[in-house]
Formats: structure tokens, sequence, C-alpha cells
């Protein structure tokens, strides 16, 4: 081989794409709204200001305020396990 050739790698990508995918279909992920980073900003802000009440309660009123529907912030949650964690909600 000269200098300017190169040797061919042969690559066999269908193998792989098919030992990659999951075995059962997984759950749709919920498309997150952009008001979802504004809600958990004003819930921090306000657990810190405040030191009465709960992050449940405090989290319902900043949500109830926005008017953004709890159930689906909740699954945006769900599939967000390490900001349950950090909000101290894990496992309600």
């Amino acid at each position: 081989m000269s200098g300017r050739q190169r040797s061919k790698t042969v690559v066999k990508l269908e193998e792989r794409k098919q030992a990659a995918r999951p075995k059962a279909p997984a759950a749709p992920a919920v498309e997150p709204d952009p008001l979802y980073g504004v809600v958990l900003l004003k819930t921090a802000l306000e657990l810190k200001r405040r030191k009465d009440g709960s992050a449940e309660e405090i989290l319902r009123g900043v949500l109830a305020r926005m008017r953004i529907p709890e159930h689906e912030f909740r699954a945006f949650l769900e599939q967000r396990g390490d900001l349950l964690k950090a909000l101290g909600m894990q496992g309600k």
C-alpha cells in the first residue's frame, strides 16, 4: 500500500441495530413543556423563601398559578426520576 491508500474496514451495522433494540415497547415519552423548567425554578424559589408548607403543597400552588395540568407535570417528573429525588418526592 502506498501512503495515500487506506485499508477498507467493513462494519456490520445491521446486527448491532437488532441487538440494541429493546424487547418490550417503552412507555411513550412525555413531551416536556418549556414551562416545566419555570415551574421547577419557581418551586425552588418558594421552597427557599417559605419555611412553612411541604414541597407538595408549594408545587401544587405553583402549578395552579401557572395553569399547568398537574397530571401532565407529574408524568414528566415520573419520567425524570432524578427530579423527583431532588424535590424529595420519591415514591409519591
